[in-house]
């Protein structure tokens, strides 16, 4: 009989003896721990994310304003807040600021404002000057600013006592200069007129507090707060919490990074563990005559339980520890891809400890444990003497727990895919994200009765293919496991990256189709940094001009969904200066119900893929965060069919005053002679529809990016997976290849058969995971777009090549090598 230490013993001579049997547990294992550590990296980035106070530097407490728009969803224990980030900067009352002044340790409180002005269409920085405090800047000829007044950087052109002309954001004015600094690219006013020029006067961005000599910093944030009370929206930062006040962009960040490390990466970590589980069941289930020999020979279920356990804690942490390395050097390409295209601040530096490292590795160990003991349960529960009987017979293709697990699964997925075509918006988009786990558990858990199915439906035409195919079907439909787990990585790959790619393939041909066909302008003016204030005026006093129509880009939030999957949804807005009917003349937005022409304060016209999402029509109330989150409720006047490709959201830019930093005109839409675009190249850059549309695509490209990295990473993993599954099932086959050289079969007939069998598997997971796909982008499209997916035929087929030539080389390069040496027979 075996004692307590034999089966530690044969774990170690096993992985010792014959490491072949466990390279291919070792490679998912290790792709596994590169996956699940990346993710895990980014989402620690994104929850540890700061940015140094530099401008805030001297302030030891920063007040500002709550930059999230809050919604709660749920009672009780299960009540949650899904609110999301204002589109613009929620500001401060400016009566705040005497408050936090008059709070005990507080030396004194500046309200700070930034915010764009022109002088002969140059771009400025403009502050109060009470703000020099925080800079250091100090003048260099002339005196503080007074009403009327502003201090310029030099070389602006004018000297102390002269008028200068500047564009701000409460219209053009002209001032005196009162005196010169050597700061770049900043003007300064007096504190009180600096807030009435910013565009939303009676708030500013932010409150520093200096503390008086021997204030902690933590007494005068308790002090603060007290003094300023339960203000709504105000929130005290001291800290590194300072530099997040100062970049606006440190939010986007986390978010970013959050839904990067913390959704898609619990995706990919699923799909990850799921995969290694897998392949960890295949290699226990190859060594099913070796399990069954030891317990012909009086081994315990026990004693085989823990020698496979003691073979994962043998390969697990190794290949979990070298999976790290490949996953940090993941995470660190993807970062600096992302701080590259300005999605991340650069001051953001990736953090990486030991903890997402060392989940990772856990994550690999209780994988392949848990895969090992499910896989052990078989050979350990056979009588010693049927043991090797049994090993010699295939499976069958369901199971007790597995196969009512996948049909209830199945069964959901199609059920849900059934609601997500019947429902409209987000709820569709939202539910098409449940069809595809379910769809792709059920092909898990019914991955061998699938096999058997698919073995009998492609092995029809393959017994029409001579010997080489007669035998490729036979050998399918009788080892229904064996071709389950090479199928199920190919779903996964196929499936998976079609989604992403193809989701953002239709949602580029929806947008480019409708901004070609909206714009009807004859010219359209753009500029950087935003146009003149008067830029529409002008324009529309252009010889040759007959409508000119300035728009001003922005976002706002509108609550969408319903129940427990109501969301806010940044919707892109488009604030009109001129009227509805002007504005017909220069974008046909393609009006479903009502009239642009009844634009005016208090109204909104929305495309019809966010009316159905917020279920709301012509005429109803549509509530609305704006730019700064401040709700309103305006009324529906006209439903469009064109928002993809324009705006979700049109609305007056008299709405939007006060709550935009910017609220320059972003463009002009002219209608108006060939002539008349020479005159209108003085107000920016002239082009016409087409060169617009092609500019706009530029800006589409950082989502294109996003959607085919994270394509490529998870698709790309599951391939690896595939092809590693298909090298160890043909390598384990190495006994049967020869044996069929054996009796008489040739080479190249052997060969033939492995090359009908890979094209079974790789025409199985094609079609199956393009079904899935299909299953997911369906309503996911309607109900973003209001259209079919498109998939574009020349990518699908790459797909399919791909995957093809994969599983070719994946199967005959193992079985050339297997059949390397074998007697060669006529």
């Amino acid at each position: 009989m075996f004692t307590p230490r034999v089966p530690n013993g044969l774990a170690r001579a096993a992985v010792r003896f014959k490491p072949a049997s466990f390279a291919g547990t070792f490679v998912a294992l290790l792709l596994a721990a590169a996956i699940v550590s990346a993710c895990g990296i980014l989402l620690e980035t994104g929850l540890r994310a700061s940015v140094p106070a530099e401008r805030y530097a001297k302030a030891p407490v920063v007040v500002a304003a709550d930059q999230k728009v809050h919604l709660i969803i749920g009672h009780g224990e299960s009540e949650s807040d899904v609110g999301a980030l204002v589109p613009d900067t929620a500001r401060l009352p400016e009566s705040l600021v005497g408050k936090a002044a008059s709070a005990p340790g507080a030396a004194t409180a500046i309200g700070d404002v930034a915010y764009s002005v022109r002088h002969d269409g140059t771009p400025l920085t403009a502050h109060g000057w009470a703000s020099t405090a925080l800079t250091g800047t100090r003048l260099l000829t002339g005196e503080a600013p007074r009403t009327g007044e502003v201090v310029l950087p030099t070389g602006t052109g004018g000297r102390v006592g002269d008028t200068i002309a500047l564009d701000t954001p409460a219209g053009a004015k002209t001032f005196r200069i009162a005196g010169t600094t050597g700061t770049d690219a900043t003007v300064w006013f007096a504190d009180r007129e600096a807030v009435k020029l910013s565009g939303h006067p009676g708030r500013v961005d932010a409150i520093a507090v200096l503390a008086a000599p021997g204030t902690a910093t933590g007494t005068l944030a308790d002090q603060v707060r007290e003094s300023i009370g339960h203000t709504a929206g105000a929130r005290v930062h001291t800290g590194d919490g300072r530099g997040g006040v100062e970049d606006p962009n440190l939010a986007g960040a986390e978010e970013l990074l959050i839904g990067l490390g913390g959704s898609f990466g619990g995706v990919a970590t699923m799909v990850a563990v799921f995969t290694a589980a897998g392949t960890v069941a295949l290699s226990v289930g190859q060594r099913s005559r070796e399990f069954a020999m030891l317990r012909a020979i009086g081994a315990t279920p026990g004693q085989l339980r823990r020698t496979i356990a003691t073979e994962s804690l043998l390969i697990a942490p190794l290949a979990g520890l070298i999976g790290c390395l490949p996953g940090t050097a993941l995470a660190h390409w993807w970062f600096g891809q992302l701080r590259d295209k300005g999605a991340i601040p650069e001051a953001v530096e990736l953090h990486v400890s030991v903890l997402p490292l060392a989940v990772a590795t856990a994550t690999t160990m209780l994988t392949a444990l848990g895969a090992g003991y499910f896989a052990a349960r078989r050979p350990a529960r056979i009588k010693p003497g049927l043991a090797l009987a049994q090993s010699a017979v295939e499976q069958p293709p369901y199971g007790w727990i597995r196969t009512p697990l996948g049909i209830v699964a199945l069964i959901g997925g199609i059920a849900l895919a059934g609601v997500a075509g019947a429902s409209g918006g987000e709820d569709a988009a939202n539910a098409a994200l449940g069809v595809v786990m379910l769809f792709m558990l059920a092909v898990g858990l019914l991955g061998p009765l699938i096999a058997r199915i698919c073995a009998a439906a492609i092995g029809l035409p393959l017994r029409a293919a001579g010997a080489a195919g007669s035998l490729a079907a036979a050998n399918s439909r009788t080892n229904s496991r064996r071709l389950a787990s090479a199928i199920t990585p190919i779903v996964l790959a196929m499936a998976f990256a079609s989604t992403l790619v193809f989701m953002q393939t239709s949602q580029e041909r929806v947008t480019a189709h409708q901004q070609r066909d909206a714009i009807t302008a004859d010219h359209v003016v753009t500029a950087p940094a935003g146009l003149a204030s008067d830029a529409t005026d002008r324009a529309a006093a252009v010889p040759g001009v007959s409508t000119a129509v300035g728009l001003l880009r922005t976002s706002v939030l509108v609550p969408v969904g319903s129940g427990e999957t109501r969301m806010l949804q940044s919707a892109p807005a488009q604030g009109l200066i001129g009227t509805g009917d002007a504005l017909s003349k220069v974008q046909d937005l393609d009006v479903r119900s009502g009239s642009l022409g009844s634009l005016r304060p208090g109204t909104v016209a929305i495309d019809t893929t966010l009316a159905d999402s917020a279920d709301r029509r012509t005429g109803d109330r549509l509530t609305v965060h704006l730019p700064d989150g401040t709700e309103a409720s305006p009324k529906i006047v006209a439903v469009y069919g064109r928002g993809q490709g324009t705006s979700l959201v049109t609305l007056p830019a008299a709405d939007l005053e006060g709550r935009v930093s910017t609220p320059y005109a972003s463009e002009l839409l002219v209608r108006g002679t060939p002539d008349a675009a020479r005159k209108l190249a003085a107000l920016g850059t002239v082009t016409d529809a087409s060169g617009y549309a092609a500019a706009q695509d530029k800006d589409r490209e950082f989502g294109a990016w996003a959607n085919t990295v994270m394509a490529a990473v998870l698709g790309g993993f599951a391939a690896v997976a595939a092809v590693n599954t298909l090298v160890m099932t043909v390598l384990d086959r190495r006994r049967e290849l020869i044996m069929l050289r054996l009796v008489g079969s040739t080479r190249r007939q052997v060969l033939g058969m492995i090359r009908w069998e890979a094209l079974l598997v790789t025409v199985a997971g094609v079609g199956l995971g393009t079904a899935i796909a299909l299953a997911t982008l369906n309503p996911m499209m309607r109900g973003l777009t209001g259209e079919s997916p498109y998939i574009p035929p020349l990518l699908y087929g790459t797909f399919v090549a791909a995957t093809v030539v994969l599983g070719l080389a994946a199967a005959l390069i193992p079985a050339r090598a297997a059949l390397r040496g074998a007697a060669a027979r006529p």
